[in-house]
């Protein structure tokens, strides 16, 4: 049986659910999300918790169960707590700005960059801890309800200006490990 599957789902305070063959709808204070899911697996709510289940050991249920769970908790956080994902701007002169609810950046070309906020995201710009290394760096925060929209659109902004090896240079996730390049030798 699937260990993520079993697992049950706990349901926060001001989270409401409607659940149908297929689909589940959670609405609450950040918004509403959808799961959905084959109606090979089943959702059962009980009280304040959820759980997933499986009407039998077939291959393709097996599969979908953890699947469907994962969907179902994402959905029920999204709304009620969110997700975010950390972005760091390194290099010299790189920063970040908001415009409006919009995010400007400049990142070493000959124009700043715009990105412009989808539906459901939200941008944060916040200077990076002091001491740091390089000693100014910008930190972006992208917010949603969605994780795969929060996901998606973190991705499309890193890749802008992907983190280069010899320098360092460029827009990584918060935490993540860039393997460097030592360049030339010097005869």
């Amino acid at each position: 049986m699937s260990r993520i599957g079993r697992m049950p789902i706990q349901i926060p305070d001001g989270v409401e659910l409607r659940i149908e063959p297929g689909v589940v709808t959670a609405r609450g204070p950040l918004g509403e999300q959808q799961a959905k899911f084959p109606d090979v697996v089943q959702v059962v709510r009980e009280d304040d918790t959820l759980t997933v289940t499986r009407s039998s050991d077939a291959r393709r249920e097996r599969a979908f169960h953890g699947l469907a769970r994962a969907l179902v908790a994402n959905a029920v956080q999204g709304v009620s707590q969110g997700f975010q994902k950390v972005l760091e701007l390194r290099g010299v002169g790189y920063r970040a700005a908001m415009d409006g609810k919009d995010l400007t950046m400049q990142l070493g070309f000959s124009h700043p960059v715009r990105v412009d906020a989808p539906e459901g995201i939200t941008f944060e710009v916040q200077p990076g801890p002091p001491g740091g290394t390089p000693p100014v760096q910008n930190l972006v925060i992208v917010k949603g309800a969605s994780k795969e929209l929060v996901g998606q659109v973190a991705a499309t902004v890193r890749k802008i200006r992907p983190v280069e090896p010899y320098k360092g240079k460029g827009i990584r996730y918060e935490g993540e490990y860039v393997r460097r390049k030592a360049g030339k030798a010097a005869k």
